[in-house]
């Protein structure tokens, strides 16, 4: 791992102890800090290892060695449930991607999914059977709402058999006053996620969803009257655009190659989110799990916007 990457993912997570500490003071101080915990969750997720085996000192070096006593692994499974290691994780998140207003100054946004499979003799009762490319499959599906700017600020760990636009709906519904879409903002999704009720929701947050819409080759005036009153203003003009503008369109949409980077860059290097390994099962466990290596890929944004800065 590199040094700088966990540097920064160190400062970070002493950031939000303090935070917490400062909003929350505990009466009663726990025999190991709020930080220690979350930062050895950090490190075993870094290095793709359990949460038994941070609890070994072993298993530190020059990089993080801490000075404090290590919990033992009952106590380190409990800390972690703690509401606080998960405000702690969150706060991480919102520090390191930027929260909402990552998504509300970006131009272009994209929302996608990756699935995130089991095998098909896994116990996880939470793992549900699903469609994915090729096929069905078994485990879960990150949800990601991505930024023009590479971060993931928004997103959920649902299993594989959830529709994909309830989930796009309740993403959108955490951008709120003050913090809207520019006017010029266009949200850019596949097929799947072209439904009236997300249209309406990113609409009434300023911005546009650009989808290739069902039943693409029809014009307004082929649809049926009571499905456009259904659909919203959005979407009319949307298949009205499409219709009359098709390259202009297309030209646009082709931009929405940039999610893939995306979850190429989560994905594509040591310690990035590619794969489930078997200790991370369970919805609550899988959530953390992504969380952790979605905090570490925007410390590794970071990190690299700072040298080409410097260079």
């Amino acid at each position: 791992m590199d040094r700088e990457v966990w540097a920064e993912v160190l400062r970070a997570i002493k950031r939000a102890a303090r935070k917490i500490n400062k909003l929350h003071p505990m009466k009663r101080k726990p025999p190991y800090s709020d930080w220690l915990i979350v930062a050895m969750y950090l490190w075993a997720v870094a290095h793709e290892r359990s949460q038994s085996w941070a609890c070994e000192r072993d298993h530190y070096n020059g990089m993080f060695r801490p000075r404090q006593p290590l919990p033992s692994v009952s106590q380190f499974n409990r800390r972690l449930r703690w509401d606080r290691t998960e405000w702690i994780l969150q706060e991480i998140q919102r520090q390191e991607s930027g929260g909402t207003a990552a998504l509300a100054s970006s131009a272009l946004s994209y929302l996608d999914g990756k699935p995130l499979l089991v095998g098909v003799a896994s116990k996880d009762r939470a793992a549900k059977r699903g469609h994915v490319m090729g096929g069905m499959a078994r485990g879960y599906k990150l949800h990601a709402w991505m930024s023009e700017d590479r971060r993931i600020p928004l997103w959920s760990v649902m299993p594989l058999n959830v529709a994909e636009p309830p989930v796009a709906t309740l993403l959108v519904s955490q951008l709120n006053e003050p913090l809207l879409l520019r006017d010029d903002s266009l949200m850019l999704v596949d097929q799947n996620f072209d439904s009236y009720q997300l249209h309406k929701q990113v609409a009434a947050r300023n911005g546009r969803l650009l989808v290739p819409p069902k039943g693409e080759g029809k014009s307004l005036a082929q649809r049926h009257p009571v499905n456009l009153r259904k659909m919203g203003a959005a979407r009319r003009e949307l298949i009205a655009v499409t219709t009359t503008c098709p390259s202009l369109v297309h030209m646009v949409y082709r931009q929405r190659v940039n999610a893939e980077g995306i979850f190429g860059n989560l994905c594509g290097y040591g310690g990035g989110l590619t794969h489930l390994p078997p200790w991370v099962r369970g919805l609550h466990r899988v959530r953390r799990w992504v969380g952790g290596k979605i905090i570490l890929y925007h410390a590794r944004l970071r990190v690299r916007a700072r040298r080409k800065r410097a260079a």
